[in-house]
Order: C-alpha cells, then sequence, then structure tokens
C-alpha cells in the first residue's frame, strides 16, 4: 500500500484553492436544468413545485452528509468508489467506480450536444462542427492542469451564481410591488386549482425530475483529492448545501410560480424567460441563453475533470489498464481526461446518427444512475460508520445525523422514487434503461476478477496532505 500512497503522491497535484471548491460545489448545485428542466416540474406539481424541489433538496444533502462525513474520517481520491470498496467490497467499487464514470461521460456527449444547439443561433456552423469545438475547448482546459479546471470552473459558477441572485433581487421586487408597474401578492399560488392542483401525486412524481437536478453537488468530493485540506473543503461545501437549495432552487421556484400562473404555456416551455418577459427585462431570451450556455459549460467542464479522475482511480486500483494511470508533469491524468472524451464523442455521433434511438438510450441510462450511486453512498456510509466506531472512534468529527435512522430513511426514500419511476408510463422507460447499465457494468466484474494483472483490491491508502 506504501507503493500506492507514493504513486498517488506524485501524482495528482493538489491545486484546487478554497476558492476552487467553494464555488465548484456552489456550481455543481447549478445545472442547466434548473433554467430549462424546471418547467416540467412546474407542469407536473403546479405551484407545489416549491415542495417538490425542498424534498428533493432534503434528500440530496442527507446524501452529502453521509458523503461528508467519510470523507473527513477517512479521505481518498475517487471517493464515491472507494468508500464503496472500503466499505462493501471490491466488487462494489469496480461497479460504482465504472457506473459513475460512464454517467460522466454520456453527459459531457449530452452537454456538449446541448451547447451545440444554443450555439447556433448565433454562429451558422453545423451543429456537429460546433460539439467538436466544445468538447476541444474544455478538453484542453482541463489538459493544462487541475489550477486550470478550477479557475474556469469558478468563473462559470461565478456567472451562474449573479443570474439567480439578480433573478431573485428583480422577481422579489416585482413580488411586493417595488418593480414598476408591478402586479404585486401571491394570488397566482392558488388561483389556478389551488397550490397543489395535481394533489400530493404531483408533488411526488415531480420528486422524481427534481432529483436528478441536483446531480453535481458530490463532485467537490471527487476534487477534494486535489485539495490541500480534503476533509475541511467536503465539510464546508456540505454545510453549504442547504443554503445554496434554498436559495437558489427553492426561492427562484418560488418567484416563478408567485410572478405568473404555473399552467401558462410560456412556463412550461421557459419558465425563467417567460418570469423574465412579465417583468418586462429586455432581451430576456438572449440573456437566458447566454446564462443557459454557461451552465452547459461548467456541466461540461466538470464531467470530462470527473470521469478522468474516476478512471484514474480505477486505473489504479487495477479495475481499468494500467497504462490509463501515467500523469503528464502538470500531476494531469492525460491519457483518462482523452479516453473520456474519444468515448463521449461516440454520443455526440450517436445525436446525430440516431437522436430518436441510440442517443435517447444513452441519455435514459443514466437517468437514475445517480440514485443508484445515492443508494451506495448510503450504505457506504452505514457500514464504515459503523466500522470507524469500532476502530477509530476519534475520526468521527464530522457526522451524519441521527445514524443509523436517517440514513435508512434515505435508502427507503430513494426506492420509493424507483416504485413511483416504475409506476408511471413517462418515466418507466428511463427506469429500465438505467438499470440496464447498472447489470451490464455488474457483470463485468467477474471478468475483471480473472483476467485483471493486479488482484482485486480491498483498501486504498487514506490521503495525507
Amino acid at each position: 500500500m506504501s507503493e500506492t500512497l507514493s504513486t498517488e503522491q506524485q501524482g495528482l497535484r493538489t491545486g484546487l484553492r478554497r476558492r476552487h471548491m467553494t464555488m465548484l460545489a456552489i456550481g455543481g448545485a447549478i445545472g442547466a436544468g434548473l433554467f430549462v428542466g424546471s418547467g416540467s416540474v412546474i407542469g407536473t406539481a403546479g405551484p407545489a413545485a416549491i415542495l417538490s424541489y425542498a424534498a428533493a433538496g432534503l434528500l440530496v444533502l442527507c446524501v452529502m452528509r453521509a458523503l461528508g462525513e467519510m470523507v473527513v474520517a477517512r479521505p481518498v481520491a475517487g471517493s464515491l468508489a472507494e468508500y464503496a470498496r472500503m466499505s462493501m467490497g471490491p466488487f462494489a467499487g469496480f461497479t460504482i467506480g465504472w457506473l459513475y464514470w460512464y454517467l460522466y461521460v454520456i453527459l459531457v456527449g449530452a452537454e456538449a450536444v446541448a451547447g451545440a444547439a444554443i450555439l447556433s443561433n448565433w454562429i451558422e456552423l453545423p451543429q456537429w462542427v460546433l460539439s467538436a469545438a466544445l468538447l476541444t475547448l474544455m478538453t484542453a482546459v482541463n489538459l493544462v492542469s487541475v489550477k486550470s479546471f478550477g479557475e474556469f470552473e469558478f468563473w462559470f459558477a461565478s456567472i451562474k451564481v449573479v443570474a439567480i441572485v439578480l433573478f431573485l433581487v428583480i422577481g422579489a421586487a416585482w413580488v411586493f410591488g417595488l418593480w414598476p408597474d408591478a402586479e404585486s401578492g401571491f394570488g397566482n399560488l392558488t388561483a389556478f386549482g389551488g397550490f397543489a392542483p395535481n394533489g400530493i401525486t404531483g408533488i411526488f412524481s415531480a420528486i422524481v425530475i427534481v432529483m436528478f437536478a441536483f446531480g453535481g453537488t458530490e463532485i467537490v468530493t471527487v476534487a477534494a483529492a486535489e485539495s490541500k485540506e480534503p476533509g475541511q473543503a467536503v465539510a464546508r461545501a456540505t454545510n453549504n448545501v442547504l443554503w445554496r437549495v434554498g436559495l437558489f432552487y427553492v426561492a427562484s421556484i418560488f418567484l416563478v410560480v408567485t410572478i405568473l400562473p404555473w399552467n401558462d404555456a410560456h412556463v412550461l416551455q421557459s419558465p425563467f424567460v417567460s418570469a423574465l418577459d412579465r417583468m418586462g427585462i429586455p432581451a430576456a431570451g438572449t440573456i437566458m441563453q447566454v446564462v443557459i450556455l454557461t451552465a452547459v459549460l461548467s456541466v461540461l467542464n466538470s464531467a470530462i475533470y470527473v470521469s478522468s479522475r474516476m478512471l484514474y482511480v480505477l486505473t489504479r486500483d487495477g479495475d481499468a489498464p494500467a497504462a490509463l494511470v501515467t500523469v503528464n508533469k502538470r500531476g494531469v491524468p492525460a491519457r483518462a481526461v482523452l479516453l473520456g472524451t474519444v468515448a463521449a464523442w461516440g454520443a455526440v455521433i450517436a445525436s446525430y446518427v440516431s437522436p430518436d434511438q441510440v442517443f435517447t438510450f444513452l441519455v435514459n441510462s443514466i437517468g437514475v444512475v445517480l440514485a443508484f450511486i445515492y443508494v451506495a453512498i448510503m450504505l457506504s456510509q452505514l457500514r464504515l460508520r459503523a466500522r470507524l466506531r469500532r476502530e477509530d472512534p476519534s475520526a468521527l468529527t464530522y457526522r451524519m445525523w441521527g445514524y443509523p435512522y436517517i440514513s435508512w430513511a434515505v435508502i427507503i426514500a430513494i426506492l420509493a422514487v424507483f416504485v413511483a419511476m416504475a409506476a408511471n408510463p413517462d418515466q418507466r422507460n428511463q427506469l429500465l434503461a438505467s438499470t440496464i447499465s447498472l447489470l451490464v457494468v455488474a457483470a463485468l466484474y467477474p471478468l475483471r476478477k480473472r483476467f485483471g494483472r493486479k488482484p482485486p483490491v480491498h483498501e486504498v491508502e487514506v490521503l495525507r496532505h
């Protein structure tokens, strides 16, 4: 194990500063899903979408707290997969690691396609050319250094935060009658079928959609290995999840459904643009397209980073070809970065060759993967917490609340989400495709165990910076 630790210390650099980690955590909570996907949530739950976002945010907060407990106690590179390995064995580490890599590789392709669609409104070039340009640009950023990645993510996140803060200020001024020609009041919250026009079922069904909008919050725990204070960085980020969710998601959705009727067709298509138009903000559509493009680039940047670091960890543990563990002189696992980008090209090509079949299946196949990983995080926390209480209780300085009851409650809640998806014809295909992804990855482990040059790893060294 000393050899593993030495290699790792000589490899990945601690180039991420506190401000990078802070904005990485904030940026991870704000994806394009907030600006675009919130329309379908409002259409499903009505004004009660506020409750759907709050409930989903609470679930993610608990998952992050559980993950934070493990990172503070045992900081390791590739935390998600390594805690599964430490607590449930090499099969779990292999499966979670490759599943997480697959999730972000497909996400890289999907975000490149989405970004090209936005750019095509301004640049008259084929969309595949624009996708290639975005992939090339963000790959280059990640190849330079981890600090380069952190700087880009810092500014991307800053733009998203400024945009939402401005929306909250202007929206609040409108609601409270402080904006010119404003129609103040909260009548839209109950005027069109009540606060929850589709009942409790609508609220619960919307939670299914919302929970995956928070994907990316956990990225900060992967990046912790390249910060100078891995445990402290994650603890700070986890503590801030609650106010980020409350401010950026719940408050902004509250303003949208207060400013406009929830069943307005324009709200369902583009809620933030519709709200800005209603308040008389000039060029609202163009402004939001710029913000959404920033969100897309942020996710693209982070997804390339995360997929490369997870592949680096899988390689280190013998679960991927050894050549991929090589890092360049700047401490970047360049081969892992490039392999992830090449794999993402498969999704980009599929989006133009077979958009309705192959590309749709690929996107669906990652739809519930994050929920699978959330369950694995909670199971890992339950087992690792019990182990630490026996072997090293002093390491438990940052703890999950209400152990073990809240941990089990989160698992049960996510399983209930799966049941709701199975019962909903519109979401059943997504659940099925993601389950196929899980089964395919799990089925590969016997091949790794038999033909892998390195025996399956049960334990990993803790990082010490």
